[in-house]
């Protein structure tokens, strides 16, 4: 979700498990009611006090296998399973269909039928790069080279990650409004240059990343001599070396994280004085962004080290360097040896993969990737009913207002803050399901026999779109997820809340379900997205999304404490055998977590309206709550993959997610936790933070 995409010592208990102890003494709920919660997947050999995670989950863990052709299985796959499956059964549909021509459903059909044409793919080879290849074979001087990168920019529309953008292009352009000047919006430099997918696979000396090095020298050398390329050895060394120097001038991930270091608004003339060595003007102008007059550098250090680069690097290797680029992001959609290729690394070496996905599922995610408002739109007509958005609204309702509620009892908020504070909560923006106004295909030409081509003009459409706003009103109702997306997201910038439709279904959200299932899983995932309003970052914009300091410095000092204990709590969690999570890195992700937790738990007692809550199958009420908690975060994950995410991830792995309870209250009166057992914290340094 905001940065919350993802992701995610056993003892036996006395009387089988300390939910034997549920009061009986309250009435049975309707009959009706589903449970929410997988009974069968709980393990009873574990405490939950010294694991939570597995007393919820380790049932279901031993039983289940991760499927051949993913990295990860759990409970967000479980979702995503069900919306690929929804939105496949639609785009079949309309693809069998006779859509109208230039209609969105036309598009949708001829984009999925080009992508499932293996045969033409094999048929054309790679004469779909004709032109790109054209382009950098004339290239003849650095200001060719500037012009050439400069038309290779393109959008990061991935607010969740926007700080870790991920491109083979030398920068990515991020839009959104100014951090100090919240009436206008702002073109946002991000760093990128690299295939690989975070610094850390390239400067790590880690054995696991040293090896993963040594293979992707083979894949990309591979790859050229697939390619026809004669000296594939000798370009391929000097594509990683060039790839390693650009590495070596990005900046970390916890850096680029800290919005106050990307508070760098330079003007067009400062780039070749702070950044010499690329030609900014002939790149901004090939960018279609020679028009403004201020860009926002995210990562100042980065930017200076890559222009410099390209001013002192050979020409021809940053030739070689596009050449290979333009055919590694191409491979997905190459013929099936170039395809496979791409996979083996990408997918088996890196992320422990060993089946690549079948070709439908692959066309169906890349239609809702570059087609994403068109299906969302047919996606929420058979999927998101009325009466389902009418329930997830009342419950971010509630929850809403269990965080301003909690707010009044902080006491070690001073009267200042704590207005400030209620003022974000009061003018927060929640989006529900789907976006009240949608993107415009009209102009996006989709042929039936060009898949590369139908990807490449729908990234530079999203880019127009970008650009576009940059001469707009500010769109502080903007979506930044289509409808389908297993996923929600904060926007402190915005002060709002996207929940698209797709992740209001089971086992997260069920308007049939107990509801302690209900807030304990969908409702703590609100609760996230809220305080996200609130954690390291979103603590640091006022309600109207402007970077302001509305903290008094002793409320400050508070917060700054108590987030640090949270980093230490985190540090200590091993993921891999001497590999640990990140506090840091991952601190905005945990204090959602913690905070989110918090305000969907006292949302809960109050939907009770103070009746005592029904013990269901011997389960209190707080006890279904928390094992609803525990299960969403269900998930096994490859070692390959698990090593990735904590290189390139701001969350936790998905089982110390799980582990978040051991700083509620609640959590250790319905298990009955006691001093000794592995995640007891003593009352005082139970981090509680909003």
């Amino acid at each position: 979700m905001q940065r919350f995409k993802w992701i995610l010592a056993a003892a036996m208990v006395s009387c089988g498990t300390a939910l034997a102890a549920a009061p009986a003494t309250t009435s049975a709920p309707p009959a009706k009611t589903d449970l929410g919660i997988d009974l069968k997947g709980i393990d009873h050999a574990i405490k939950p006090g010294d694991d939570f995670f597995g007393y919820a989950n380790g049932t279901w863990v031993k039983n289940t296998q991760i499927p051949a052709d993913r990295s990860s299985t759990g409970t967000f796959l479980q979702v995503y399973q069900l919306a690929e499956k929804q939105t496949s059964q639609l785009i079949r549909n309309i693809a069998q269909g006779h859509a109208a021509p230039g209609s969105n459903e036309r598009k949708i059909a001829d984009y999925y039928a080009a992508y499932m044409n293996e045969a033409n793919i094999e048929k054309f080879g790679l004469a779909p790069l004709k032109d790109a290849f054209t382009r950098i074979d004339a290239i003849k001087t650095r200001d060719d080279l500037a012009s050439v990168l400069g038309s290779q920019m393109r959008a990061d529309v991935d607010p969740v990650n926007a700080t870790n953008f991920h491109t083979e292009n030398l920068f990515g352009l991020f839009v959104t409004q100014g951090l100090e000047d919240p009436s206008h919006d702002m073109a946002y430099l991000l760093q990128g240059g690299i295939a690989m997918p975070s610094r850390d696979y390239y400067l790590s000396q880690d054995k696991d990343m040293v090896q993963a090095r040594a293979k992707y020298k083979t894949y990309v050398t591979s790859l050229l001599k697939l390619a026809g390329t004669k000296d594939a050895e000798a370009q391929a060394n000097a594509i990683i070396n060039l790839e390693t120097k650009i590495a070596q001038a990005q900046e970390s991930l916890v850096d680029s994280q800290d919005v106050h270091k990307a508070n760098n608004v330079w003007s067009m003339s400062d780039f070749a004085q702070k950044a010499p060595g690329l030609n900014w003007n002939a790149y901004f102008k090939a960018a279609g962004l020679d028009g403004q007059t201020h860009i926002d550098v995210w990562q100042p250090s980065a930017t200076t080290g890559i222009a410099k680069l390209v001013g002192s690097e050979p020409l021809e290797t940053w030739k070689q360097l596009l050449r290979y680029h333009a055919l590694d992001d191409a491979a997905p959609l190459l013929p099936k040896t170039y395809a496979d290729l791409s996979f083996d690394f990408y997918g088996t070496t890196l992320q422990g993969t060993p089946k690549q996905q079948d070709r439908w599922k692959r066309a169906v995610a890349a239609t809702n990737t570059d087609l994403g408002d068109a299906v969302g739109q047919i996606y929420i007509k058979h999927y998101f009913p009325a009466s389902a958005k009418a329930k997830a609204q009342d419950m971010v309702k509630n929850i809403v207002a269990a965080f301003d509620e909690r707010l009044n009892t902080l006491a070690w908020m001073t009267p200042a803050t704590r207005a400030k504070a209620k003022e974000k909560i009061a003018t927060l923006r929640v989006g529900v399901g789907y976006p009240e106004t949608w993107r415009n295909y009209a102009s996006l030409e989709i042929n039936a026999n060009d898949p590369l081509g139908n990807h490449e003009r729908a990234e530079l459409l999203e880019y127009h779109h970008q650009l576009a706003k940059l001469s707009q009103p500010v769109d502080r109702g903007e979506w930044w997820m289509t409808p389908q997306t297993v996923n929600a997201v904060n926007l402190p910038l915005q002060n709002a809340l996207n929940f698209p439709a797709a992740i209001l279904q089971p086992p997260f959200f069920d308007p049939n379900a107990d509801a302690a299932a209900n807030y304990g899983a969908m409702g703590a995932i609100i609760g996230h997205e809220i305080s996200h309003s609130f954690d390291n970052t979103g603590a640091d914009f006022d309600a109207q999304g402007k970077m302001e300091n509305w903290w008094t410095p002793e409320d400050a000092a508070h917060f700054q404490a108590a987030t640090q204990k949270l980093v230490k709590q985190y540090d200590q969690y091993e993921a891999l055998p001497g590999l640990h999570v990140n506090g840091q890195q991952t601190l905005g992700e945990n204090i959602a977590d913690v905070s989110g937790l918090t305000a969907a738990y006292a949302a809960y007692h109050k939907s009770l309206g103070g009746k005592p809550a029904p013990v269901i199958d011997g389960l209190t009420g707080d006890q279904r709550f928390f094992l609803a908690f525990g299960q969403a975060w269900r998930s096994k994950i490859r070692d390959a993959a698990l090593r990735q995410r904590l290189a390139t991830d701001v969350h936790a792995p998905a089982n110390f997610r799980a582990q978040t309870v051991r700083n509620i209250d609640g959590w250790y009166d319905a298990f009955n936790v006691k001093p000794g057992e592995k995640l007891y914290l003593a009352p005082d340094n139970r981090v509680k933070i909003w």
